[in-house]
């Protein structure tokens, strides 16, 4: 294959962290048996040396792999690009007929929905992640460059690939650094503070997988920051946050005018345009769900960890390679529906190289699951249903307290509600 001259990406983790050095420059601590919450650390066993000795091995596998790209990776990319783009154009030709009934029901309508559902899920999870992440940057191909692509969602490029590539994969899993955990709106770990907020996740949670599209934009945007700091910011900072919130808006713009507006009025001329509107809202909140689906199951079923702020500091390659080990989830399934959740069912695979071809994922899984089982570290994975429903659950969990011996949960309820009566009266004097 012949490549175009190198482009520079923007974005960030391209490669090894950077900011990561092989070895330290004073010696590492021993790891603590136990973590802040009293619940067994997985990697206390682990010497300085096995980690950095973990550390060397991914980085050949690394190499080995990456040094082997070629065609057939590219033919990959493109092969599902192209039936990504022709299924959605068949499902939006088939809903232009999609408020004809026959025998009661609209099959052109169903038959179009679920192929535009599929189309979509497609663009944003294999395509438009992906493609985001730098993955395909080698192939020098501007249509499928990292610093060109604009996908099919909400949230504008830019901002996503600032939340997620640099923030995110820098410091996935740390209490206080990673906002990915739980969204701002989500306790998912015991380690994470409870608040009274935190009675109604079982409610934010599902709102927020219908609406995850939205939710990113507004987690991008850092909506919640704002709104908690905006009294302290400069007017440097509220002015990028105009900036930055016009670019949301203009691109939720965008969307609803494609999907809610264009589409439907390309349909009245059959007289299919309020059902082509509903098809669209259904595929983008089946999507939305899906989608919500597979990062929950690859960032917080049980078995996977958090760490501390202090437990980074001069983290060395090998102790970051471990973090996103112990830090993430995969799901098990089929080709198609590895296919489908984006190769995100390779969610250890892809934290540990986040700019490997998704479809490279499933080749190298038995070389870390072997790695991970030799240093008797928890490999987690499981079907989808299976982390699915043990997500919830520990949603549902984790909107109590955590359980303290000697006191009730409920007790506990009722002191910090006492606590916010309290505040709250002291605040109307």
């Amino acid at each position: 294959m012949t490549l175009a001259p190198e482009r520079h990406a923007s974005t960030k983790p391209q490669g090894i962290n950077p900011r990561l050095r092989v070895q330290s420059d004073t010696p590492r601590p021993q790891r603590p048996a136990l973590k802040k919450s009293g619940r067994p650390n997985p990697a206390a066993h682990l010497t300085p040396e096995q980690i950095e000795g973990i550390g060397h091995e991914l980085d050949a596998l690394r190499k080995e792999v990456m040094d082997s790209r070629g065609e057939r990776d590219a033919a990959y990319i493109r092969k599902v690009i192209k039936s990504q783009r022709y299924l959605e154009m068949g499902s939006r030709a088939v809903l232009l007929f999609s408020g004809v009934k026959v025998k009661g029901i609209r099959p052109a309508w169903w038959l179009g929905t679920a192929g535009l559902s599929v189309a979509k899920i497609l663009e944003n999870m294999e395509i438009g992640h992906n493609v985001m992440h730098g993955q395909w940057d080698w192939m020098r191909d501007p249509k499928i460059h990292s610093t060109e692509w604009e996908w099919d969602n909400a949230s504008p490029a830019s901002q996503w690939k600032h939340s997620h590539n640099e923030i995110h994969h820098t410091f996935t899993n740390v209490l206080g650094r990673d906002n990915d955990l739980g969204y701002g709106i989500l306790r998912v770990d015991e380690d994470q503070k409870w608040t009274l907020f935190s009675l109604f996740q079982p409610i934010w949670h599902v709102g927020n997988a219908l609406l995850f599209e939205y939710s990113i934009a507004a987690y991008d945007l850092e909506l919640g920051k704002y709104v908690a700091t905006k009294n302290r910011m400069t007017d440097e900072q509220k002015a990028e946050f105009r900036a930055n919130r016009s670019e949301v808006l203009q691109k939720i713009k965008r969307q609803a005018t494609k999907d809610y507006l264009v589409h439907p009025a390309m349909s009245a001329v059959t007289g299919s345009a309020r059902t082509t509107l509903t098809a669209n809202l259904v595929a983008n909140l089946v999507r939305n769900v899906w989608t919500n689906t597979v990062i929950i199951c690859g960032h917080f079923p049980p078995g996977i960890s958090t760490f501390e702020k202090t437990s980074i500091e001069g983290e060395t390659r090998g102790e970051w390679y471990l973090r996103q080990m112990l830090g993430s989830g995969n799901i098990s399934g089929s080709k198609a529906m590895h296919v489908m959740t984006g190769n995100l069912s390779h969610q250890i695979e892809h934290h540990l190289f986040p700019d490997m071809p998704s479809n490279r994922y499933a080749q190298i899984a038995p070389r870390i699951q072997d790695l991970m089982e030799r240093h008797e570290l928890p490999y987690v994975t499981g079907s989808l249903w299976k982390q699915a429903a043990s997500v919830y659950w520990k949603v549902v969990e984790l909107s109590l307290p955590n359980k303290v011996e000697g006191r009730r949960r409920r007790d506990i309820v009722r002191l910090e509600l006492k606590k916010a009566q309290k505040k709250r009266r002291r605040a109307r004097r």
